[in-house]
This record gives structure tokens, sequence and C-alpha cells, in this order.
């Protein structure tokens, strides 16, 4: 890890979580000046069903400043409910009533700690902010700013990070790389944190039911009317119950006698239909991105690459082929088909462990 010279100031985002708490810690050893953040990011943090996991909850504020405490740095609590409602919420919402599958903490990464958190850090006279995410960031030969995968490769997050900017990724610090879940846990007990035990978030803090329609029509305030599920000669085979709820792949739920398992194919909004079929149709070896994001290169070129790609957090990386259709466009055609990716979620390239760039999907071939 980087060794502090100088006047370098780190604002530590820190979530309540034990990541965050040795992401600190780690700095401070180091001889960075550390002040911890945590952030306010929706206002219903507090009203989480009864065993749901959230995160920037009371508690979760009381966890962070106990351990800022502890390691004798100030530590601050920041109202982003606004950029997060405008940002974050919204576009999953409009994700969702698109029929596409969102991921809102990649959008959470890219608009909130990465960006707005970074503006704030440098008011308050930081240089840098850090994370507890495992991921590395090291610069290339040609001073290029290069984002690569953590160590652990059961906890690496650098699919959720592709949408970092090469000013931002100078100016982040990931201290947790080099280490696994278990070492950060055994270093959170060594120092005394009250949260060294503490189970981790689920991905959608805001949603911490996992009720995602009831999300949405919650948040529009319009229930979402059900309509007709087709097969794929597009004969009604059934109903369904809002195709907010429906997405490509998922199998419970249909309410279909059929003699043969049945699996959504795609989600047609304008239409208000669901379509069906047999799990062979879900494999493709053809998807289209937009909304690209280059880290290690400016562009990929219409020339194509060899490289790896993977379409979720926890799928490992696939050998493929890529190159751009356009400016903002991509297309990636995989060695062997891949399973039901949905319009919505992230397509992440990798040249070995160093994150080339990604985009959001919009099409299977």
């Amino acid at each position: 890890m980087e060794q502090a010279t100088g006047a370098r100031r780190a604002a530590v985002a820190m979530s309540g979580g034990v990541d965050s708490s040795v992401a600190a810690l780690l700095l401070a050893q180091a001889g960075w000046a550390c002040t911890g953040v945590t952030l306010r990011l929706y206002a219903g943090a507090d009203a989480a069903p009864d065993g749901a996991r959230t995160c920037c909850s009371l508690e979760d504020v009381e966890d962070a400043r106990a351990v800022a405490r502890r390691l004798g740095i100030r530590h601050y609590t920041f109202n982003f409910t606004e950029a997060f409602e405008r940002d974050v919420i919204e576009r999953f919402v409009q994700g969702y009533l698109a029929g596409e599958t969102p991921n809102p903490c990649i959008d959470c990464n890219k608009h909130i700690k990465f960006s707005a958190l970074l503006r704030r850090a440098q008011l308050m006279g930081c240089t840098h902010v850090a994370t507890g995410h495992y991921a590395r960031i090291v610069r290339g030969a040609n001073g290029r700013m290069l984002l690569q995968t953590g160590l652990d490769a059961g906890k690496d997050q650098s699919y959720m990070l592709y949408g970092m900017t090469q000013r931002e990724l100078a100016h982040t610090l990931f201290p947790l790389g080099a280490l696994t879940k278990a070492e950060v846990r055994a270093l959170a007990l060594e120092n005394g944190f009250g949260n060294a035990r503490k189970r981790d978030s689920q991905d959608i803090c805001f949603v911490p039911d996992g009720d995602y329609a009831a999300f949405v029509e919650r948040h529009t305030g319009c229930p979402c009317p059900p309509g007709d599920i087709l097969d794929e000669a597009g004969r009604v085979v059934g109903r369904h119950r809002g195709y907010i709820r429906y997405t490509v792949g998922q199998r419970r739920g249909l309410g279909i006698a059929a003699p043969q398992p049945l699996y959504v194919r795609g989600v047609c909004p304008a239409r208000n239909t669901v379509t069906v079929a047999g799990a062979g149709a879900l494999y493709t070896d053809t998807v289209d991105a937009r909304e690209l994001n280059w880290i290690a290169c400016d562009a990929l070129g219409e020339r194509p690459v060899r490289l790896l790609a993977k379409l979720r957090y926890r799928q490992p990386a696939r050998w493929a082929t890529a190159w751009q259709t356009g400016p903002d466009t991509l297309r990636v055609r995989f060695d062997e088909p891949q399973r039901a990716p949905a319009p919505g979620q992230a397509l992440v390239l990798y040249d070995g462990g160093t994150v080339v760039g990604g985009g959001v999907l919009f099409s299977t071939v």
C-alpha cells in the first residue's frame, strides 16, 4: 500500500462494516492523515424489516464513529440522499420500468463514492478517498492508472468499479486489495473493533427485503398491471403479475404447467408481456453494450480484440472477442454461449487481471 508523504490526506468512506474499518486502520498505520466519513444515502435506512441488513442506518453510523474514535481520527456524516435519489434510485426504477435488470451498486460507485465523495473530500483538503473495496490500483508503464482485480478471488470487486475515471483512480486508495476477507476480520479482532464479526450488508441497500418490484411500485405510486405470458410462437400460455417482477433466466413464480421447465426469455414493457422458453433458448454467444467506460485505453477500436469478459459479479470471466461498433457501443462474441444475459447488466472486459473497460448490456443477439 502507498505510504503517505507530505500533506497527503485521505477521506475514508466508513460504512460501519468491517472492510471500511480495516481500510481506515491500515491507512492510519501507514501514516496517512485520515478523516472518516459515513454517507447517508436514503431516507429509509432506519426502517428495514426485522432481520434485514441495510447500510447507512443509525447503527452503522455509530459503528463507524466508534472505530474512528478508537483510531483517533475525526469522523463526519455527509447527507448524500438527494444525489443518491437522482443518480442511483431513479436509474434503478427507470431500468426496471424499461424491462432491464439494473445494478444500482455500480451506479452508486460511479456517481456517489468516487465522484460526489471525491469532490466533497477535496473541499475538505483531502487528496484522496479510500474505501474497503477488494481491488487494486496501479500506474501502468505509460503513466495510465489501471484498475486490477483484488488478490482474494472470492471477494474481488473490480467488476463493480469499471465505471471509474482516470482522475478518480488517481485519487483513490484501496487498502484491502492485497488482503483476504479472513485477514481483514483477523485485523479487526486484533484491534478490538466491535464490528469485527459484523456480517456484510446485502447488495441493494435500499431494498433490504429483496422485493424490487414492490419498491418500484411504491416509488412510482403506480402498480404494474398484469399481462400475458407468451411462448416463443407468440401464443398466450399464462398471466404475469406485472412485468417488473420478471427477469431474463427466471424460472420460479411463472405459474405455468408445462411438460418441460420454462424460463423467462424476454420482457416487453411496450406490450406488457413476458416471453418464456425452454432452457436452451436462454443461451447466446453475442451481446451488445452501451454507456462505455474505458480504463486501460482510450477506446477499444473497431478491430477485434481477444479479452476476458464478465456478465455478472459472481460469474467467472470467459474468453471472448470484442470490438467497438460505434463511439459508445460495443459487441462481444463469447467463445462459448452464455446463459441468460439480461439488458441492464454490466459487461466488463479484462486483460488478465486488469480491467480494460465495460458498459451496460442493451441487446443479446
